[in-house]
């Protein structure tokens, strides 16, 4: 949808598009407040803000959204219509998926909570060597990281709700 249809749809309507992006209630409420935007611009700076105010479990919440990289999403949500189109850099040879599948289980025994990354445009290979690199972050490291990569994503899912 363009913007001015993004700024007259109704909220009901627009929070599930929104909660795609970042399952957060708070900055889903807070862009839905915020209408009409005078330009894409604004809507952006706006959903940056909010995005880099998340709290810890706000993060968490929206992590619980996004599946394992290497995983192959089911269904027709957009939310899995999403994330296979971002992890389209992984491949389907056998070595990749199996390094995929343990180096994410070794980030989740070594950080309680799913790999995540912004996929788009990234090989596999990338992807992994980012895995490896981050498994060796202290805690409020990689919780920073997270917190960045969240918020790409959720900045990037937003120009697929609102086209130009």
């Amino acid at each position: 949808m363009d913007l001015e249809e993004f700024n007259s749809t109704p909220a009901d309507r627009l929070r599930p598009a929104l909660a795609a992006c970042c399952d957060v209630p708070r900055w889903v409420d807070a862009i839905l407040a915020k209408r009409p935007y005078g330009d894409r611009a604004a809507l952006t700076a706006l959903a940056d803000q909010v995005l880099r105010e998340l709290d810890d479990d706000e993060v968490d919440r929206a992590l619980q959204a996004h599946p394992r990289i290497g995983d192959r999403p089911q269904g027709a949500s957009t939310e899995a219509a999403w994330s296979r189109s971002e992890q389209s850099g992984v491949d389907d040879r056998p070595d990749v998926r199996q390094a995929l599948a343990d180096g994410n289980r070794q980030y989740e025994d070594r950080f309680g909570r799913v790999f995540l990354i912004c996929a788009t445009g990234l090989s596999a290979e990338q992807m992994l060597t980012s895995l490896q690199t981050r498994l060796t972050h202290d805690d409020a490291t990689e919780a920073s990281v997270v917190h960045e990569e969240l918020r790409k994503i959720a900045l990037l899912r937003l120009t697929k709700v609102v086209i130009a």
